[in-house]
């Protein structure tokens, strides 16, 4: 089973901007649909947004919609995700996910989807 470590979380102002990380292991990476959830404390498990075994397919919440960007490069098992116009809202422990999927077209947005989780990675946004 693929093991996910993420990276880039930190303390940053609002209106900044961040790029997460999440690094693959295993050599088939590409199989895996992927997607970025996160927590805030208190609350429940959100989805931000996915992406298909290609790359080709996003789907993202409208909560990040024009400010996120998740993208994917399969030659480095690495997931990324571009954080832009970050609000006091974004902070959060954010959580990169991986479902093994043999259609390559699949984006998937419920936790219950994904097979593999990391760690998590703290995001901080002050106001």
């Amino acid at each position: 089973q693929v093991q996910l470590v993420e990276s880039g979380g930190r303390l940053v102002q609002a209106g900044g901007s961040l790029r997460l990380s999440c690094a693959a292991s295993g050599r088939t990476f590409s199989t895996y649909a992927m997607g970025w959830f996160r927590q805030a404390p208190g609350k429940e498990y959100e989805f931000v947004t996915a992406i298909n075994r290609s790359g080709g397919g996003t789907l993202s919440a409208d909560s990040v919609k024009g400010r996120f960007t998740v993208s994917r490069d399969n030659a480095k098992n690495t997931l990324y995700l571009q954080m832009n116009s970050l609000k006091p809202e974004d902070t959060a422990v954010y959580y990169c996910a991986a479902r093994s999927s043999y259609i390559s077209g699949g984006v998937y947005v419920r936790r219950t989807d994904y097979d593999a989780w990391g760690q998590g990675t703290q995001v901080t946004v002050s106001s």
